[in-house]
């Protein structure tokens, strides 16, 4: 399609419409503007909105093969060329307050060097701060750029977490050397939060990778370069969760260490208190036969001098303990 008219990027319950002005700004679509190279259109859509849901279903300025794409299930990061445009799926932090960072957002984005289509259903805060940018007018000016500077707000988000998650790791540390054992479950949640991580951002940091290299139309040199610096700051970052994966390990081994040896010192103290009362037991349990014979029983001073005698005993037998280094 030679031209794209704003009457059929038009969306009711769209989350945004706009044309980027070429020099950081952007309007809103309106039925008499033209999506050019110059002047690309961005449709930002929730693809369970009924009208959005219509729009992708009918609208021939997508191929065939896009639609169900763009509202397809959660896939991992990928970009696949389809004739002039690109198919790029990708994943983001989740910073919505209902949700787990790692239960990570899908972002999917359809480009071609005039138009921008992109769709989610959960909020993806990378892209409000881009929104501010272009609205205060430093904003990205095609798209190529549009797409380095989505990119680059979500490495920055990701970066950011695994911050969150290692700072997480050092205090785990410092308390596990004051032998203070973290609460149940927080291991577990640490470690689920670093493997789902890694999981998505490896391919994630493949596909910038790849677009850094692919000679994408509607990507400059310099965007590319940049592209590639994203890629390897998502590379570094991706170094760091295997580190932390395997610092998370060692802290599992040391937990239960200290746990084993916590109960450990338990079982051994009562073994020791066990040991210390028993001739007391034998002692008390002979004495409550109830038979005839009993030494003392006719004393009004036995149950007393029975007493002493056990305390004594309790008294010997914690002293001998003590002596052969039991207690």
């Amino acid at each position: 399609m030679e031209v794209i008219k704003g009457k059929e990027l038009q969306v009711a319950d769209a989350v945004y419409a706009f044309q980027l002005d070429g020099h950081g700004g952007v309007t809103d679509i309106n039925k008499a503007c033209v999506a050019t190279d110059e002047k690309p259109c961005w449709l930002h859509l929730d693809y369970t909105r009924p009208e959005s849901e219509k729009w992708i279903t009918n609208t021939p300025v997508l191929p065939d093969t896009v639609r169900e794409a763009l509202a397809g299930d959660s896939v991992r990061p990928k970009v696949i060329r389809m004739g002039e445009g690109t198919l790029i799926t990708l994943r983001s932090i989740n910073l919505n307050a209902d949700s787990r960072p790692d239960q990570l957002v899908t972002i999917r984005v359809y480009l071609t060097d005039k138009m921008i289509v992109s769709t989610r259903h959960r909020k993806v805060f990378s892209m409000e701060e881009m929104i501010n940018d272009m609205q205060q007018g430093s904003g990205p000016k095609s798209t190529g750029s549009w797409l380095v500077e989505m990119c680059d707000a979500l490495t920055d988000h990701t970066s950011d977490f695994i911050e969150d998650l290692h700072d997480k790791i050092i205090d785990i540390e410092d308390d596990l050397m004051e032998q203070q054992v973290p609460e149940r479950g927080q291991m577990a949640l640490l470690r689920k939060q670093l493997i789902v991580l890694r999981r998505y951002m490896a391919p994630q940091r493949d596909v910038f990778s790849r677009l850094s290299s692919e000679r994408l139309p509607w990507m400059n040199d310099d965007e590319r370069r940049l592209m590639q610096e994203i890629s390897d700051r998502l590379g570094r970052g991706l170094d760091d969760l295997d580190g932390s994966i395997a610092r998370t390990a060692v802290l599992s081994d040391e937990i239960s260490s200290l746990m084993a040896d916590s109960l450990n010192r338990r079982t051994y103290t009562m073994s020791m208190l066990a040991m210390v009362f028993l001739p007391t037991t034998f002692l008390t349990g002979l004495f409550g036969v109830n038979l005839g014979g009993i030494p003392g029983n006719s004393s009004h001073l036995g149950f007393g001098i029975f007493c002493v005698s056990l305390v004594v005993l309790v008294g010997g037998v914690a002293w001998w303990l003590k002596k052969s280094r039991w207690l």
